[in-house]
């Protein structure tokens, strides 16, 4: 798995359209917002620009970046070669995300610590850590399920719109309305939970009891991705 992971990142350094999209691109979104934190903080709330920042990196800069890689694998038969070795189908899969996932989350903590130098420090650091680290576990099983879907690099293009645009939509909903209205449908899309965990954590007042039962609905989607993901995964192109 290491050294398919090390293989992985050099990879990842060497091609210039995926550093534009997992590394520059979030990055310079981010950056924006932090800019502009004063307006988007009358507008919503601070918590709503960690929420959006955290998922613009999460959707661009992880969940398409894992469907585009392993279409890629897929296509050039690296997949299937890597099938023959004496690493584990579960290895495999680890060693070619690990490097994205820990990208991204390096990406997210420097992000937030800009964040937080420029307006103050979160309310809750431990909740903001466990939620990033929940999200970016569902973003990952959603990349495996749309991986099975995705015949190419090309392909990844339009079958990744979907689930990007869609959490950043939800991500922006929450944050910008509240919870007052439709609380338990916002709650049920993807992304819609973490959300308002991301917010409140940043922005402090929520309770041990209310923050679990916000962590179920990101932990459902992970498990209903990883199930469509064993069912749907392919390690050959199709014919």
């Amino acid at each position: 798995m290491l050294s398919i992971a090390r293989a992985e990142l050099i990879q990842i350094f060497r091609n210039r359209l995926v550093l534009v999209t997992s590394l520059i691109m979030p990055a310079a979104v981010s950056a924006l917002f932090i800019r502009q934190h004063e307006t988007w903080a009358e507008m919503a709330s601070l918590g709503y620009i960690a929420a959006l920042v955290t998922f613009t990196v999460g959707a661009f800069g992880l969940y398409t970046t894992i469907v585009t890689t392993l279409a890629s694998r897929r296509q050039n038969l690296f997949l299937k070669r890597l099938r023959s070795t004496a690493e584990s189908d579960t290895g495999i899969i680890a060693g070619l995300v690990a490097p994205v996932a820990l990208l991204s989350l390096i990406q997210v903590a420097v992000i937030l610590v800009v964040l937080g130098a420029v307006t103050g420090a979160p309310g809750n650091v431990p909740l903001l850590a466990l939620t990033v680290l929940s999200m970016i576990a569902m973003l990952i099983a959603l990349a495996l399920a749309t991986a099975g879907l995705t015949n190419s690099p090309e392909h990844a293009q339009v079958t990744t719109l979907p689930v990007s645009l869609g959490v950043i939509g939800v991500a922006s909903w929450v944050g910008i309305s509240g919870m007052e209205e439709l609380a338990a449908v916002k709650r049920l899309l993807p992304g819609g939970s973490a959300t308002e965990l991301l917010v409140q954590a940043w922005n402090g007042g929520i309770g041990l009891g209310e923050s679990v039962a916000l962590m179920v609905p990101t932990l459902a989607w992970v498990g209903l991705s990883v199930a469509l993901a064993t069912r749907m995964f392919r390690w050959e192109p199709r014919r």
